[in-house]
């Protein structure tokens, strides 16, 4: 079964947080909040924050073992604020505030008979 948990709206470009996403996809979840507790950007905070409410959600919800491993992690676009700056001229420049949605989906993981 799996479980999933979304973090809506947080106010950091997708292009910053896709990497931390491609760095723990398809790992263990306890594998990946160490990896995310030292990454060097404190953007990491904020993935590890959605997967460990993927995890409690599984555990909390579904009474899932908590060995459990990241399926699918995957940040989209949020709808960007659109602000202007006053440029030369009596022109204006757009200025892009980018939002994210982060989205994990956590699943036992698989028992390899011995």
């Amino acid at each position: 079964m799996e479980v999933k948990a979304v973090a809506k709206n947080i106010r950091i470009s997708p292009r910053k947080l896709r990497p931390l996403a491609n760095m723990v996809r398809g790992r263990n979840v306890d594998e990946a909040l160490i990896l995310l507790k030292f990454a060097v950007t404190p953007k990491a905070r904020v993935v590890a924050k959605v997967v460990k409410s993927a995890a409690a959600n599984a555990e909390n919800n579904y009474q899932m073992s908590p060995d459990l491993k990241i399926v699918r992690i995957f940040v989209n676009e949020a709808p960007t604020m659109k602000r202007y700056r006053p440029r030369a001229r009596g022109r204006v420049g757009p200025i892009l505030k980018r939002a994210s949605h982060i989205t994990v989906v956590v699943a036992e993981e698989e028992k390899v008979g011995a």
